[in-house]
């Protein structure tokens, strides 16, 4: 396993040819992260899901909510870190996937996303805002090195879609204490 440090700013996180997972630690200061935080937490309407798994019903380990950016009704703060993520990343995100990770029993599982929900070409930005999570990252065939990053308020994670491919990523359980953390995931969406 390979723990990724902090200064490896904007560098990719694999060695693979197509592939990229580039990090950036400080997509903005503190206290826009923190000012981002508790709007989202405690303005955004959100949701429970279940989901079949392993031919049973069970719940997200996590709660969601999820905005078209052309909307009226997208919060300020997403609109906020949308611009930002932009002086970065030049992608034509339409939409945005919340996660909120409310404390270390919340997570989400190993995977890669959904294909035929991402325009081809197109990357997908995660914001990380509240407390530190580690993000575990893993290609899908040998050799398999696991990365591991410890994903820190404002930051940046971009995932080229050939990523999506190649590598798996996930947000596991902890056993150690943390604090609630939201994260935004802008994407390219088919029209």
């Amino acid at each position: 396993m390979h723990q990724l440090s902090l200064l490896d700013a904007g560098a990719s996180l694999v060695d693979h040819p197509v592939a990229r997972i580039e990090y950036w630690p400080h997509l903005c200061d503190a206290a826009a992260a923190d000012a981002w935080f508790h709007a989202l937490r405690d303005g955004v309407p959100w949701r429970s899901d279940r989901r079949l798994m392993y031919e049973r019903e069970v719940a997200v380990p996590r709660l969601l909510a999820h905005y078209a950016l052309a909307d009226d009704d997208v919060p300020a703060a997403i609109r906020e870190a949308r611009e930002a993520v932009g002086r970065v990343v030049a992608a034509p995100f339409t939409h945005v996937g919340l996660n909120f990770y409310r404390d270390g029993e919340d997570s989400v599982a190993m995977h890669h996303d959904h294909l035929s929900e991402l325009v081809p070409g197109q990357p997908i930005a995660l914001v990380s805002l509240g407390a530190p999570r580690r993000m575990t990252i893993a290609p899908q065939a040998p050799p398999r090195r696991t990365h591991k990053i410890e994903l820190q308020p404002g930051s940046l994670l971009v995932m080229n879609y050939a990523s999506q491919l190649h590598y798996l990523h996930g947000i596991p359980k902890s056993k150690a204490p943390v604090g609630p953390r939201i994260s935004l995931a802008f994407r390219v969406r088919p029209a």
